[in-house]
């Protein structure tokens, strides 16, 4: 604003002297011109102005005259521009192996006052940018004052903001441990698992401010499914991986990492294993009805994923509602991915029930067996009743028929039982699903004690 002042002064002072010298002092020595003339040719000159053409012409001339001088002088002040130029960088100079400097912003606008032909040469060479000299100050809070270094000095210029306070602080550094992230797992080939990532370096160096090294929990590199250069089965390895300093919640920390970036070592596996299907009936079909046969159009399929969860899965069961149901019926089931499968190499199959009328048939002194007994103890049924009960199997004649009672298996449950005697729920289950099984002794009398 001062300057802009100035400069409104220095204009009225110019044309003041404009004036002086150009209009006051030879009109005054023109009048005095006139007068000499007018005493000596008094009559013709007073006949020659007072006609009113003349005096017309004489005043159209100098009010020309005036405007044409006052035009070019005002021309400086009325053209005169601003442009704001956004988001431009700030440059802190300061010991920065020593120090770690907070709130200073990155960016912040400049706006540019001056004559257009002045911006348009600012914006088109090359500045020095916005900067701010920390050299000399020591840890603490200060007030700085930013500057913005521009070679056109015929242009004002104003930054926002153009003062700011920073904290200044020692910069200490502590040893961490590297881990791992994996991005965008889900990208990967489903039939394809990464088994194992080896880092270049299992610790890094982490320098700050004291406060912020203090939350660190953990260092991080992102190595991204999508940054792989080839996804097939095989060693590759992904180069300048990006680290990440987290703290216990998860969020990032500001801090510096050296190195910033590491090298990775990735293997790249296609765990598979071909299972059976297991077809499981749930509901119950309606009344005096059963199944008498369950086939599906395919008996196996291959399964991938994490070599730990293929391992574990022998076999892949499929859930089918039978519950009201009282037909023949065809079902289209697709097959869900347990937990660590990445993909089944058929996603649909087809379940074919067939419905015949229910019967039942008992299974007479089949053994009670006890599972879940903690450690250390032992069980014994009461008295003979309690030691074999009769089994109830109710299904389609034709697959009661080919049951075996050694594929019977009751049991009661003593999972948490301690030392004593107690009354247990007898439990029964089969191997053959298209059938229901139950005790007709509901409960059995056992004791428990120390083995």
């Amino acid at each position: 604003m001062k300057k802009m002042f100035n400069k409104i002064g220095k204009f009225f002072h110019h044309i003041w002297i404009f004036f002086d010298k150009w209009i006051v002092t030879p009109i005054t020595r023109l009048i005095l011109k006139i007068t000499d003339f007018l005493k000596n040719n008094s009559k013709g000159l007073d006949k020659f102005i007072g006609k009113k053409s003349v005096l017309l012409v004489v005043s159209l001339v100098l009010a020309y005259g005036v405007f044409v001088i006052i035009d070019q002088e005002s021309n400086v002040m009325i053209d005169q521009y601003a442009e704001i130029l956004y988001n431009q960088p700030v440059t802190a100079i300061y010991n920065e192996e020593l120090y770690v400097v907070e709130g200073l912003p990155e960016v912040v606008d400049i706006t540019l006052v001056g004559q257009k032909r002045h911006i348009f040469l600012a914006k088109q060479s090359p500045a020095k940018g916005v900067s701010v000299d920390l050299t000399g100050l020591k840890t603490g809070n200060h007030k700085v004052t930013l500057k913005y270094t521009q070679k056109l000095k015929s242009l004002d210029y104003k930054l926002d903001p153009s003062q700011v306070t920073v904290t200044i602080y020692e910069k200490v550094s502590d040893t961490k441990s590297l881990t791992y992230d994996i991005l965008h797992q889900d990208d990967l080939d489903s039939k394809l698992s990464i088994k194992n990532v080896e880092l270049d370096r299992s610790e890094v160096i982490v320098k700050g401010a004291q406060y912020k090294i203090d939350t660190v929990a953990t260092v991080k590199a992102l190595v991204d499914v999508n940054n792989i250069p080839t996804t097939a089965v095989g060693d590759v390895t992904l180069r300048d991986v990006p680290l990440v300093a987290y703290d216990s919640d998860g969020k990032i920390v500001d801090v510096e990492i050296v190195p910033s970036k590491v090298d990775t070592n990735i293997t790249i596996t296609s765990p598979s294993k071909d299972v059976p299907l297991k077809i499981i009936p749930t509901g119950n079909l309606t009344f005096g009805k059963a199944i008498k046969s369950i086939n599906a159009n395919v008996s196996s399929v291959t399964i991938y994923g994490e070599e730990s969860a293929v391992e574990k899965i022998n076999q892949l069961e499929v859930e089918i509602d039978v519950n009201g149901l009282d037909s023949n019926k065809e079902y289209n089931v697709t097959l869900k991915k347990p937990n660590g499968i990445t993909d089944i190499s058929i996603k649909n199959i087809k379940v074919k029930v067939e419905v015949d009328n229910s019967v039942t048939k008992e299974f007479a002194d089949i053994s009670v067996r006890s599972e879940n007994l903690s450690e250390g103890y032992k069980v014994q049924a009461l008295s003979v009743d309690d030691q074999q009960v009769t089994v109830i199997v109710e299904g389609s004649a034709e697959v009661i028929n080919s049951i075996d009672a050694s594929s019977i298996k009751p049991y009661i449950n003593l999972e948490g039982y301690g030392v004593g005697e107690y009354e247990v729920a007898v439990l029964v289950e089969g191997s053959d699903l298209r059938v229901t099984y139950k005790s007709k002794t509901k409960k059995v009398k056992v004791r428990i004690t120390k083995g």
